[in-house]
C-alpha cells in the first residue's frame, strides 16, 4: 500500500461522523478502499515480463567518473509505471539520473535507459549489489515488488591505480634520451654496451682506440658505444602488513603501485624487459612481459584489486620466485616499508643468495609525519616523547639502510 491509500484511509476517517451507523460507515469505506487497492494491484505491470540489461564501461581511473546504464524492457501488455532503485557498494559512488522516488513508465514492447554515473573513492572492483524495481497501479494505491525479482544483472567496475606520478614522465624520458645519446645533453656518458667501428678524429677518448683493429686497417680506429639494451627489471610490490600503513592520505600499497607503474612505463621506453611481482604470504598477482606498450593496460588491470594483507610477508618466498623464474641476471627493485622487523626478520637473511645473482634494490616511501616530528620544535612537554620516538624510528631505520649496504644493496628512501 502507497501513501496514497493511506491518505484515502486518512479522509474516510474524518467523513465517519457523518455516517448515522459508524459500524456501517467503517465497513464501507474499508470494502470500498479494499476494492480500489485490488484493482490498482491487478492492473500493475507484472515484474516476471521485466528484462533487464546493462552496458557502459568496465574500467575506470581512480578520480575518474564512468557511466554504467541500466536498460528495463517491458514484454508485458500492460504499460510499466514503476520506481526503480540500482544499488552499488558505498565506495563506487554512484549517482542515478533518474532518483528512486520518480516514478518512469515504460511502454508495452518498449525500453527505458537508466544511466548513473559513477565516481569510485577507492581503487579495485566496485560491484553493483541490488537492483530494486517497485511496478505501481494505475491510481498509485498499490504496487507489486518481490526480492530478487527482476535479478540483478552482474556488473562489476575495475578503478585502476590513479597514477599520479604521470606528471614526471615527460621529464624522466628526457633524462632518459639524454642518456640514450639520441639528444645533445651534458652527462652524456660513453655507455656500456659495443655498438660500431670508426676512423680516429681529435678529441676522441684514447682509452676507445681498438688496437687490434687499427693493426688490421692499418689506422686508428676506435670503438662507439651505446647504452645497453633488453635489460631485465623486476619490480617486487609488498603487499603485507606494512603494505596498509597510511602515507599521506592513501595506503603504502598504492604508493607502491603508483611507483611501480612510472618505473615499469620508463623501463618499457628503454628497451628493457619488465616483470612484476605482488606477494605477501603468497602471491597475489604476476605479470611478465610489461615492457611491450599493448602489454601496459594489462599492468593496471593486474595490480588494480590489490589489498594489504595483515600477515608477515614471505620473504623467503619471494627468493624462491626470483630466483626458480629470472636465472638471467635482473635489477630486482623491493618497494616496501624501511621496517627493522619486516626487513631485519625477513629480507636480511636471504640477501646472499638474492645479491649473488641479480642487483638488488629496496624502495621506500618514508611518512611525511616522521619529518614533521623531527624538525618541529615540541609544543607540550608530551610532544616531546613523541618527537623521541620519531628520532629512534629514524635511527632504526638508519642501521637497518647500513645492514643492507653490507651485502651491496641500494636503498631509496624518500
Amino acid at each position: 500500500m502507497t501513501w496514497r491509500a493511506a491518505a484515502l484511509l486518512a479522509a474516510g476517517a474524518l467523513t465517519l461522523p457523518a455516517w448515522p451507523a459508524p459500524f456501517v460507515g467503517v465497513a464501507v469505506m474499508t470494502g470500498a478502499v479494499l476494492l480500489l487497492l485490488a484493482m490498482d494491484l491487478a492492473l500493475a505491470a507484472p515484474l516476471p515480463a521485466l528484462a533487464v540489461e546493462r552496458a557502459g564501461e568496465r574500467a575506470v581511473r581512480l578520480g575518474g567518473t564512468a557511466t554504467v546504464t541500466l536498460h528495463l524492457r517491458n514484454t508485458s501488455g500492460r504499460t510499466l509505471r514503476a520506481q526503480v532503485r540500482d544499488a552499488w557498494v558505498p565506495s563506487a559512488g554512484a549517482r542515478p539520473d533518474v532518483p528512486p522516488a520518480r516514478v518512469v513508465d515504460v511502454a508495452p514492447g518498449e525500453v527505458v535507459a537508466l544511466p548513473s554515473r559513477l565516481t569510485p573513492t577507492r581503487r579495485g572492483d566496485r560491484p553493483a549489489v541490488a537492483l530494486t524495481v517497485r511496478s505501481l497501479g494505475p491510481l498509485g494505491l498499490a504496487f507489486r515488488q518481490r526480492a530478487g525479482r527482476p535479478a540483478t544483472p552482474p556488473w562489476t567496475l575495475r578503478v585502476l591505480p590513479r597514477f599520479d606520478s604521470r606528471r614526471h614522465l615527460p621529464e624522466k624520458l628526457s633524462r632518459l634520451r639524454v642518456v640514450d645519446g639520441s639528444q645533445v645533453g651534458r652527462g652524456r656518458g660513453a655507455g656500456t654496451e659495443f655498438d660500431t667501428l670508426r676512423e680516429y678524429v681529435p678529441g676522441d677518448d684514447v682509452r676507445s682506440i681498438d688496437w687490434r683493429a687499427s693493426a688490421r686497417r692499418a689506422e686508428v680506429m676506435v670503438r662507439t658505444w651505446r647504452p645497453e639494451r633488453d635489460r631485465r627489471l623486476v619490480c617486487v610490490l609488498d603487499t603485507g602488513r606494512t603494505s596498509a600503513v597510511r602515507v599521506g592520505d592513501e595506503p603504502r600499497l598504492d604508493t607502491s603501485i603508483d611507483a611501480a607503474l612510472l618505473l615499469t612505463a620508463l623501463a618499457a621506453r628503454a628497451g628493457d624487459r619488465v616483470d612484476v611481482l605482488a606477494v605477501d604470504s603468497a602471491p597475489r598477482a604476476s605479470v611478465t612481459g610489461a615492457e611491450r606498450p599493448a602489454q601496459w593496460p594489462r599492468l593496471a588491470h593486474a595490480l588494480a584489486p590489490l589489498q594489504p594483507a595483515l600477515v608477515e610477508t614471505d620473504f623467503r618466498l619471494i627468493a624462491g620466485e626470483l630466483l626458480r623464474r629470472h636465472r638471467p641476471r635482473s635489477l630486482v627493485v623491493f618497494l616496501t616499508a624501511l621496517e627493522p622487523g619486516a626487513l631485519g626478520e625477513g629480507l636480511l637473511p636471504v640477501l646472499p643468495r638474492l645479491t649473488a645473482r641479480h642487483r638488488v634494490l629496496v624502495a621506500a616511501a618514508q611518512d611525511p609525519v616522521l619529518t614533521t616530528l623531527t624538525t618541529e620544535p615540541p609544543g607540550r612537554p608530551e610532544d616531546a616523547y613523541t618527537a623521541a620516538a620519531a628520532w629512534r624510528t629514524l635511527a632504526e631505520r638508519d642501521r637497518l639502510t647500513a645492514a643492507l649496504a653490507r651485502h651491496n644493496v641500494l636503498v631509496v628512501d624518500t
